[in-house]
């Protein structure tokens, strides 16, 4: 067993490091032939009740690229269905809810998560590759809040959130009861995930975007702040934050505990350091890009990488996830070329 690369835990405590730490988002799954393989044999939802197969999922691009870390392979709906959730994966559609959420009854309906008895397929996923095999630190992950709310109010993904929006406008009581189950459901299976050998954890609030800067503020900020403390208070883990559309909020996001700020394409390492932030950031290549010619990716590679240098605490991503057509061969390139053109 070669020395553990812990560059990214690193990076975020403002140690020394040889080079900036590159993962991807949804770097396990579509985008790998192997993976393709594997689910002409098994569901999403079978590759993840199997520890072995997960595991297997999950470090096929640490090998393949030489990525920093690992993320956990799995779906931010895995701990809905234990709650009561009728939730399933459709394909080419994404996650579709039964019994949408509608009023107060609805909220008190849910259950309460016990990740032993629940999930115990995703913990045995994360003790597999810590305790044997894995030589970079594993980000375990949840849905924030609002972006698990999201789908539970609107039944499935939505473009304008106008039935989540209408509830947090018209039935506060509903709203925020609805937020603090969700929230402590997230601590409890976060928490789970640490004990088990997760090493950070990144918060999925992806659609928040659709939020403007007060709204955010009174109707979201508050199960933020419980979230990410009611982690802290039991692990002392690194926490990231994530969302697509969401540079408005930076400020806010910067206020909340956390100790990475993530952001999409639509913002620059650059943009983030001029209002004094100070906190490890991540990010941020348009993921888009994938798919052009290497001289242009490598273009827009630079610039990223010398605003991250020049911050001083840089974890280097994509603005969002990678989608299906993307070769494997690009994301090994650039992992490669982000650890030679950043070394220190």
């Amino acid at each position: 067993m070669h020395s553990k690369n812990n560059t990214i835990l690193k990076m975020i405590q403002g140690e020394e490091v040889s080079h900036t730490p590159v993962w991807f988002m949804r770097q396990a799954g579509r985008s790998q032939p192997e993976y393709r393989k594997l689910k002409e044999k098994y569901s999403l939802f079978e590759i993840t009740h199997q520890p072995e197969l997960c595991a297997y999922v999950t470090h096929l691009p640490v090998d393949n690229y030489n990525t920093d870390a690992a993320v956990l392979y799995k779906d931010i709906m895995t701990p809905l269905k234990p709650i009561g959730v009728d939730v399933d994966i459709k394909s080419g559609i994404g996650p579709v809810i039964q019994n949408p959420i509608k009023n107060i009854q609805d909220v008190e309906k849910l259950g309460k998560i016990d990740p032993q008895r629940d999930v115990p397929y995703v913990l045995d996923t994360i003790k597999l590759l810590t305790e044997e095999k894995l030589n970079v630190p594993l980000i375990g992950f949840t849905g924030a809040p609002f972006t698990l709310a999201s789908y539970m109010i609107e039944g499935g993904p939505s473009k304008n959130y106008n039935h989540t929006k209408a509830m947090m406008y018209s039935d506060e009581a509903t709203w925020f009861a609805l937020m603090d189950h969700l929230v402590e459901m997230s601590i409890t299976y976060v928490n789970a995930q640490i004990k088990a050998g997760a090493e950070l954890i990144q918060i999925f609030d992806s659609w928040v975007g659709a939020l403007n800067v007060e709204d955010y503020r009174y109707y979201i900020k508050p199960s933020m702040n419980k979230l990410i403390n009611g982690i802290k208070a039991q692990h002392d883990v690194p926490v990231i934050l994530f969302g697509v559309g969401a540079s408005h909020l930076i400020n806010e996001w910067n206020d909340l505990p956390i100790d990475v700020l993530g952001l999409d394409w639509r913002y620059t390492i650059q943009d983030a350091h001029d209002l004094d932030i100070t906190k490890t950031l991540q990010g941020n290549l348009d993921p888009s890009l994938l798919l052009a010619p290497w001289n242009v990716i490598e273009e827009r590679l630079k610039p990223i990488l010398d605003e991250g240098v020049a911050h001083g605490k840089h974890i280097f991503n994509l603005g969002h996830g990678v989608f299906p057509e993307v070769k494997p061969e690009t994301l090994r390139k650039i992992t490669e070329f982000v650890h030679n053109y950043t070394q220190r």
